[in-house]
Formats: structure tokens, C-alpha cells, sequence
């Protein structure tokens, strides 16, 4: 047996080798009724013996079967690189230049393989010979945040620009009537926060302007209004962004109908803190819901937004947090080139987070007892 290569095994020394290590058993299952080779016994692995069609059930024996192969992949791990077969989760061929790497020059690693032997001190191994992971601690590279933060208030600022330019566009009243309508360490955090919240404004940017609604009700007083010069229009604008756009800060706008930015806000916030926050704060998070919920009411209460404009916001909003967050979390798709190409903001934002960030969190005193009680 040990002079012959695994590489020539036929079935019949596949069940000799079998036998020798004590499985005589599954000398039928695996050489009579599947013909396992040499070669097609190196690539075995645990999920083979476990799935169809071989289903082993004796954990024992899928343990101990294990053990026997990878010390067979051990002593021919240069067959194993020259197939292109992994050992121990990691490929034969792996410090070549097939790694993937990260935009700070850091080599990319899968952190989702079960049987990675790891490095370093970043694990914790347990007596089962399964690792899990220790917390790490995520870069939150300020400057990214900072950059972040000058988008968002960049979009804003053009926001305000561009409902001064529809406020010119309200269309008559008389004319056009309000339309029918049946309803009434946590800078990553931040950074995901301002380019969600930047990227569905310049979209509502983009839909005000090429859609404009009639006024949604009677009580509101709303014309077209002329303001001149390019001067007078960044003026308002300025106004407009110096009150976040609120009409309790002297704000009165009228033509941003498509989509609500009151909307927009309301639901960001809420998944934000449905997100980011622990499990069992439930009192938080159904809290964070039904302020949601409320405000979106009192909106179509009012009549200051059609429920066209409340349900796309919300659509766009929820859409574009899901979204976003399954890239960020999927490492395969975040490294990708595709995602370069398509979503190049999002690629530059996320490129050195390594997975979902934790939803953990330390009071910096000693915590009451009624917030103790109140979100666990």
C-alpha cells in the first residue's frame, strides 16, 4: 500500500486502505457501490460523508473517517496541490497570487470556511477542534466618515437647490386641482448613515424634478414663485438647508411632493436603530417602530404628501438599507469586481469592513436599573 501512489489506487486498494484503518464496514458503500479511487478519496470531505447519496450516520465513524483522510491529504499534499484540491480549507495554492486583496494593500481572507486552520492570536480553538472567531476591532477610518459627511451635506444643500427651482414650477391651483387620493465605534455606522441618507435625497432630487404634482390639499396656500437671479435662488436655498427644510424653522416650501424627505428620515432612523442596536431591546426597537409609524401618519393626516409619495419613500428607503447592508455583510460580493464597476461608492466605503459589524455596546457608567429593565 504505502509504495504505491494514492494517485494509481483503484477501488479495490481504496477498500485495503479502508480495512487497514479499522472501516470495514463501508468498504461496500464506498468501493463496490460509489468506486472511490485514489484520487476521488483524497477530495473527500466531511459534507461528502454526511449529504447524499452517501449519508453516513454514525457520527464516530464520520469523525474517525475524517481523521484517517486528512492525515492521507497530509502525506500528499503535492498531489493535492496538483489537482487543485483544498486541505483544511485553504488551497494548496494559496500563497501564490491567486489572494484577494484589500484597498489598504491588507491580503483578503474567506472568513465564512468552517475548516480554515487559523493564524495568530484571532482565534479561540475548542476542544471539539472548532474555532470561533474572537471580536475584532474594526477600523473606523475617520477620513472615510469625514467624506461621507461632506456627501450628505452636499445632496442636502442641492436638495434645497432644486425645490427652489420646483417651488418656480407649482402648477395652478385652479388649474390643477389636488389629485384624488384613498389614504390619509460607531464611525462606520455614521459613514453607511450619511451615504444612504446622501444617495435616496439625490434620488428624491432627481424624481421632484422631473415630476411635478399638484398641491395635495386645499389648505395649502401654494403658487408658483419667481426668484430671479441665480443669486436669490442659492439664498434660498441656504434658507431652506439652514432649516432642514422644516416648516417649525420659518421653512415653506411647495412642489417637493415626489418622494417625502420627512419619510425618508423617519425610516432611515428607524432601521438604523433596529439595526444596529442588541436583539433583546425589544422596547427600543418596537418603540422605534411605532414612532415611525406615527409619523407617517400624521404626514398623510395633514395632506402635506400624496400616499404615493409616503409609499415610495418608504419603498426606496427600506429597499436601498436592505440592499446595501446584504453587500456589505456578503465578503464574497464585496471584494468582487462587479461591485467596483456597478457601485463604486459603496465599494470605496466598505472595501476594509470585514463583515457585519457587532451590535455590542458598554455603558460608560453604571447602568440604572429602569434602562436595565426597559431594553435588557
Amino acid at each position: 500500500m504505502t509504495q504505491l501512489s494514492v494517485r494509481h489506487w483503484t477501488p479495490k486498494y481504496v477498500a485495503r486502505w479502508l480495512k487497514e484503518e479499522g472501516f470495514c464496514d463501508y468498504v461496500d458503500l464506498l468501493c463496490n457501490k460509489h468506486r472511490l479511487d485514489g484520487t476521488s478519496l483524497l477530495a473527500l470531505s466531511e459534507y461528502d460523508l454526511r449529504s447524499p447519496p452517501l449519508e453516513l450516520k454514525v457520527l464516530g465513524d464520520i469523525k474517525r473517517l475524517m481523521m484517517s483522510i486528512r492525515k492521507l491529504q497530509k502525506q500528499n499534499i503535492d498531489l493535492l496541490e496538483e489537482l487543485g484540491v483544498p486541505f483544511g480549507g485553504l488551497s494548496p495554492s494559496s500563497s501564490g497570487s491567486n489572494l484577494e486583496w484589500l484597498c489598504n494593500g491588507d491580503p483578503g481572507r474567506d472568513c465564512d470556511s468552517t475548516n480554515t486552520a487559523p493564524v495568530g492570536e484571532e482565534y479561540q480553538q475548542y476542544t471539539n477542534g472548532k474555532y470561533k472567531q474572537q471580536m475584532r476591532r474594526l477600523d473606523p477610518e475617520y477620513w472615510k466618515t469625514v467624506l461621507s459627511s461632506v456627501y450628505v451635506v452636499f445632496v442636502f444643500g442641492f436638495t434645497s437647490f432644486v425645490m427652489v427651482i420646483v417651488h418656480e414650477r407649482v402648477p395652478d391651483m385652479r388649474t390643477y386641482p389636488p389629485l384624488p387620493d384613498i389614504f390619509l465605534d460607531r464611525s462606520i455606522l455614521l459613514r453607511r448613515m450619511c451615504s444612504l441618507m446622501g444617495t435616496v435625497f439625490m434620488l428624491r432630487c432627481i424624481t421632484m424634478f422631473v415630476t411635478s404634482l399638484s398641491v395635495p390639499g386645499q389648505h395649502l396656500q401654494c403658487t408658483g414663485k419667481m426668484y430671479g437671479d441665480m443669486w436669490a435662488k442659492l439664498q434660498r436655498a441656504v434658507a431652506i438647508w439652514s432649516g432642514f427644510g422644516m416648516t417649525l424653522t420659518g421653512v415653506h416650501t411647495c412642489g417637493d411632493y415626489m418622494f417625502s424627505g420627512h419619510t425618508v428620515v423617519l425610516t432611515m432612523l428607524n432601521f438604523f436603530v433596529t439595526e444596529y442596536t442588541p436583539r433583546s431591546w425589544n422596547f427600543i426597537h418596537t418603540l422605534s417602530w411605532v414612532l415611525n409609524l406615527f409619523g407617517i401618519f400624521f404626514i398623510l393626516a395633514a395632506h402635506e404628501h400624496y400616499s404615493i409619495d409616503v409609499f415610495i419613500a418608504f419603498y426606496i428607503t427600506t429597499r436601498l438599507f436592505l440592499y446595501y447592508h446584504t453587500l456589505a455583510n456578503t465578503r464574497a460580493y464585496q471584494q468582487s469586481r462587479r461591485a467596483r464597476i456597478w457601485f463604486p461608492m459603496f465599494s470605496f466605503f466598505e472595501c476594509n469592513v470585514n463583515g457585519p459589524v457587532p451590535n455590542e455596546y458598554c455603558w460608560p457608567f453604571s447602568s440604572p436599573a429602569v434602562m436595565k429593565w426597559l431594553i435588557g
